[in-house]
């Protein structure tokens, strides 16, 4: 080895800036929960069919009802949007119960100990929530075309919806990780998941417009981030919508708050968690 090899090798083995090694560890945890969905896919098959149950049979008993105001939207097209943040808002909200699974492994303890920050292992499992969140969006869009929903297909609409899909997901994932660090035990965290998932399904925009709520019942919608997800995947999913980009901006603005606040509280949970 020559004396300019050995000068140039220690900058060949630099340490990455500190932003590229966040994004390269909360890839590498995001990578491998992926790698668990592979290993079993009849997670996903299974989770598919609720959404699959609410459009075809709940939709069609509902689309009935003409006093639910849609505006120009047909009831099965207007309940598609809102069944397709429900699937993946119930996918990631039992998302922090593989968290108390990995501390009963071992594996949360081994996460602890690697250089990754607190916030890039949690930024990884949001993330990897969002992603899984995809597959159930194909899913739905599938079930919704043979519905005969009307869809756009533009690629700047389904880009949109994509992000919408990941960034809502990530959202409730994270939020679920922050009550998996809170309650630590399995049966605490499936008594609580289940407490929560159907008033944030119901105390949004998913199934009926937030006109027709109660006072008290708009007030809980307006601060349910379930609302924006709906909302913006409303306007980009629906041929009729009106796309407005100052909407959708303050629909993406909430849950991008949502996300980095939720990541913020669960990095300084985490550690609690491996106790």
């Amino acid at each position: 080895m020559t004396s300019l090899e050995r000068a140039e090798r220690p900058a060949a083995w630099a340490e990455p800036a500190a932003p590229v090694r966040f994004v390269e560890d909360a890839w590498t945890i995001a990578e491998g929960e992926m790698r668990k969905l592979r290993h079993d896919p009849t997670e996903m098959a299974t989770r598919a069919v609720q959404p699959i149950l609410w459009l075809v049979v709940f939709g069609q008993v509902m689309a009935q009802v003409r006093a639910i105001p849609t505006g120009n939207l047909g009831y099965i097209d207007f309940l598609a949007p809102g069944i397709l943040a429900q699937s993946a808002l119930f996918a990631a909200i039992f998302f922090g119960i593989a968290a108390i699974w990995e501390r009963d492994l071992g594996v949360l303890h081994k996460y602890m100990v690697t250089p990754a920050s607190r916030a890039a292992l949690v930024t990884g499992k949001a993330l990897a929530g969002g992603l899984r969140s995809l597959i159930q969006a194909a899913m739905v869009y599938a079930v919704a075309i043979v519905m005969g929903v009307h869809l756009r297909f533009e690629p700047l609409a389904l880009i949109g919806v994509a992000g919408v899909v990941v960034l809502g997901s990530a959202t409730f994932a994270t939020f679920s990780l922050v009550i998996a660090c809170l309650v630590r035990t399995r049966e605490r965290f499936m008594g609580i998941g289940q407490i929560l998932t159907m008033p944030l399904f119901f105390a949004s925009s998913a199934v009926y417009p937030i006109s027709i709520m109660p006072d008290w019942l708009k007030v809980l919608a307006e601060v349910n981030p379930l609302t924006y997800q709906v909302d913006a995947l409303r306007e980009l999913m629906l041929q009729g919508s009106t796309l407005s980009a100052e909407s959708i901006g303050l629909d993406f603005g909430v849950l991008t708050a949502s996300t980095l606040v939720l990541i913020a509280i669960a990095s300084r949970l985490y550690p609690r968690l491996a106790q």
